[in-house]
């Protein structure tokens, strides 16, 4: 039969105090404690072999030091590069530093490339102090629900609900960015400069069309902007050149490659001919099915402090859970670093 496993009880009569004590030494309370009451337990605690219980621990100071990590898409997808790895990088970074461990939530089947936070998985959330969110697809209603509840969470990137709830996040200044990116094409010359992005309510795309737009009025040029989603790379170029185009900016990295291939097969050279800088990763992704052309490229953009979002969305978990009611900045935007790359120069005559 094996040994009975020695309890804080049998540590508090060998030492001959009373739980209370015990558990304040295990605490580490030691201004609460005498130097010899505290010998004494450290002693019976080595002679009984007794290990503390750290979730009951925990969970008698009010809280479990466990954080959740939901992410509405899979978190391990094929072909889609690394999207999630330096967020969940910053953000276990800053657990450490917190003493915190961190719960993937995988529970929640995907459907259609993309997870619910409610019915079980929302249950599941209780097992946590608060949790952080990432992901393109959420539900904002079930973010309504989720602070109607009071429920501690941070969003990663920008979120704006309905009516007055008030979502906490840490984002990205795409706004900023994306108005420096613009003054790159028009410090070299240029003066008909286009946007790609979906038509969307993503705010991750409004901001960067607010930016591109914003900085279009102030350069006296006007803003040309379209959705590619119905278009393909050449019919992306063919837009560019009936409408005189000599620069593009891209919402969206992964088309950057096939755009390039696109205007090359039409003769058209970049950035001689035509400058293209992507608003997020310039190490532009190669886009499935078409070649590496644009795997090797320099490309002119701006880099995303994802790491750091990560690490600033976990800290500000924490002041909300230790703090809920204080005056901690809920909503925190991070700025991008613009990199002038290769791929935006001055135009040329056509």
């Amino acid at each position: 039969m094996a040994a009975k496993r020695a309890t804080q009880a049998d540590v508090a009569r060998m030492a001959g105090v009373s739980q209370a004590t015990v558990s304040l030494v295990l605490n580490a309370e030691p201004d609460r404690v005498g130097p010899e009451t505290r010998q004494r337990v450290l002693d019976a605690i080595s002679k009984t072999g007794y290990s503390a219980n750290p979730l009951a621990q925990r969970l008698a100071r009010g809280r479990n030091q466990i954080i959740g990590v939901f992410t509405y898409e899979p978190v391990f997808p094929q072909g889609n590069g690394d999207f999630y790895h330096p967020f969940l990088v910053g953000i276990e970074r800053e657990a450490e530093r917190w003493g915190s461990d961190l719960l993937l939530f995988t529970s929640a089947p995907v459907e259609n490339g993309r997870r619910r936070l409610s019915g079980k998985a929302r249950a599941h959330l209780g097992v946590t102090d608060g949790c952080v969110l990432l992901g393109r697809t959420e539900d904002k209603q079930e973010l309504v629900h989720l602070i109607d509840d009071g429920f501690p969470f941070v969003f990663v990137g920008r979120r704006e609900l309905p009516g007055a709830a008030d979502l906490p996040y840490v984002g990205a200044d795409y706004v900023q960015a994306t108005n420096d990116v613009v003054g790159l094409f028009v410090e070299q010359g240029h003066e008909r400069i286009g946007f790609v992005g979906e038509l969307s309510d993503r705010e991750s795309i409004i901001d960067r069309l607010t930016g591109y737009r914003t900085a279009m009025r102030a350069a006296g040029l006007r803003p040309t902007s379209f959705d590619p989603a119905e278009l393909s790379p050449a019919e992306i170029v063919d837009v560019v050149v009936e409408n005189h185009l000599t620069g593009l900016v891209l919402a969206e990295a992964y088309r950057a490659g096939s755009i390039r291939a696109a205007a090359a097969e039409r003769g058209l050279d970049v950035p001689a001919d035509l400058s293209i800088a992507v608003l997020g990763q310039p190490d532009v992704p190669v886009e499935p099915g078409t070649d590496d052309a644009g795997s090797a490229v320099a490309w002119s953009g701006f880099r995303i402090p994802r790491e750091e979002m990560g690490e600033q969305a976990l800290s500000l978990l924490i002041e909300l859970i230790e703090d809920p009611s204080g005056t901690t900045d809920r909503h925190r935007l991070l700025p991008c670093m613009v990199e002038p790359g290769a791929t935006v120069s001055a135009p040329r005559s056509r």
